[in-house]
């Protein structure tokens, strides 16, 4: 959606940003260490700024390829302009399979991660708030939880910086000790912007360093509020945050390994105030922020999201459309599986709908496969003028492969839909969901590491009280 000129001026501009009037960071030690490592005092308390030469020597330290784990031992490797990966979102609410709005509660959070782990388009779960475990603890009390329930690669949320110390701790146990081999934690924070980053986005970055974690560095700017509202604007002032943060991380820990996320950008509904995650201009602003994090050789992330309340025809509409141009613009991480509200809300039949979705992307981004055996010349010599491949050897051993075969999409005649109750697809997902969650399920960890997990938890309730 931009041109690799267009990547370059808003390059140019977010760099003279971060040098005059530069990047706000509310954090003495760290303000101290960009000062030591070449940055310049700034017009005000807290303000530094940048020179350029400064953001392209650590810009070269943060590594082009970014490695991620899960709790099964499986590892892979994001690249600027690699497949996508799709992740669920933070949220606050829920929309449960009765259709009741409410705060999220741990177990839910729990049975969440239960349904995310067998739902095989998804590559990993983010955490959540949770209305009954205190602030304090909901990050690491939210770690512990997910990795007892799903085996997929975990992004943790940060509600302090003595809990990204436990999360560390936490995971260094699920990774058998070597947490910076296999990264199965994710972690990061997003800047206030504009042009600033608070005490406790850079209190979690410097207490979450030291094992090579990977961190999403987000640029969250909304057009006409704390950007401008001009979408090359809002890129100029996303990105000259992310990159304020990647130079904060690799100040901090030479060789973090950071997703440059200019995706989470968004605008303001100018009727209603309401932040829109679900229009075309969010799309836009995702999709140029693949190029630019490409720009870096860097890996990127976005949001894809829905203003929609229930898993209905808006959400359904928007959810697929920012899928698939976030996929086709070659987005490494896309946030957003389940979610509703405006990102504030997940809803277990949306996530089951969302599954199918992504398999529908993923078969179209695999395009058409041109090959003497996909040609298949053999096959319809053999099968002759006015033949029928349906009983083809041919066939049997390719229709697998070549076709999307859906696993809740409507596939059959009327009379066989009004016969099982002429069910809506939001149905069929709510439906899915309780099925998948009633099923029984053998404990995921090993009873030494689950007394492990409980032992640091109650370590750190009792230390932050």
């Amino acid at each position: 959606m931009i041109s690799a000129d267009d990547a370059h001026r808003i390059h140019n501009a977010s760099l003279d940003l971060l040098d005059d009037p530069g990047i706000k960071l509310e954090h003495d030690e760290i303000s101290r260490r960009m000062l030591d490592a070449g940055a310049r005092p700034g017009n005000d308390a807290q303000v530094v700024r940048l020179p350029r030469e400064m953001v392209e020597e650590h810009l070269d330290l943060a590594p082009g390829t970014v490695r991620l784990a899960d709790l099964a031992g499986n590892t892979v490797e994001l690249r600027p302009g690699g497949a996508s990966r799709f992740w669920t979102g933070a949220a606050l609410n829920i929309v449960d399979l009765e259709g009741e709005h409410r705060e999220i509660t741990s177990g839910d959070l729990a049975d969440w991660a239960r349904l995310i782990d067998g739902l095989d388009q998804v590559d990993a779960i983010v955490g959540t708030a949770m209305a009954d475990i205190p602030p304090p603890h909901r990050d690491f009390v939210g770690l512990r939880l997910l990795a007892e329930n799903t085996r997929k690669h975990i992004r943790a949320l940060s509600f302090t910086p003595t809990g990204s110390e436990a999360m560390r701790e936490m995971a260094r146990v699920l990774a058998s000790g070597d947490l910076a081999e296999t990264p199965v934690l994710s972690m990061g924070f997003t800047a206030h912007g504009p042009l600033r980053w608070t005490n406790l986005a850079l209190d979690i970055y410097l207490h979450s360093a030291g094992d090579k974690i990977p961190v999403t560095v987000n640029g969250e700017p909304a057009a006409g509020v704390s950007g401008p509202v001009t979408l090359a604007g809002a890129l100029a002032v996303g990105n000259a945050e992310v990159l304020a943060g990647i130079v904060v991380n690799q100040v901090i820990e030479p060789g973090r390994p950071c997703i440059h996320n200019l995706g989470f950008s968004h605008i303001m509904d100018m009727k209603t105030t309401i932040a829109v995650t679900g229009g075309p201009e969010v799309c836009l602003l995702a999709t140029a922020g693949a190029e630019i994090a490409r720009f870096y050789n860097l890996p990127s992330c976005s949001w894809a999201c829905t203003e929609a309340m229930i898993p209905d025809e808006q959400a359904t509409l928007e959810t697929l459309f920012g899928a698939l141009t976030h996929a086709r613009a070659g987005v490494n991480v896309v946030w957003g599986v389940g979610q509703l509200e405006s990102e504030k809300t997940i809803s277990p039949a949306k996530a089951v709908l969302d599954n199918e979705m992504i398999g529908m992307v993923r078969r179209f981004q695999r395009g058409i496969e041109v090959n003497d055996e996909t040609l298949a010349l053999d096959a319809v010599r053999e099968v002759g003028i006015a033949g029928s491949f349906l009983d083809s050897m041919h066939t049997f051993e390719h229709f697998r492969g070549e076709f999307y075969e859906p696993a809740l999409l409507l596939r059959r005649n009327r009379e066989s839909w009004e016969a099982d109750g002429a069910m809506r697809l939001s149905d069929v997902a709510a439906e899915t969901a309780r099925d998948r969650l009633a099923a029984e399920r053998s404990p995921l960890l090993d009873d030494d590491v689950r007394s492990e997990l409980a032992e640091i938890e109650e370590r750190y309730v009792r230390k932050l009280g």
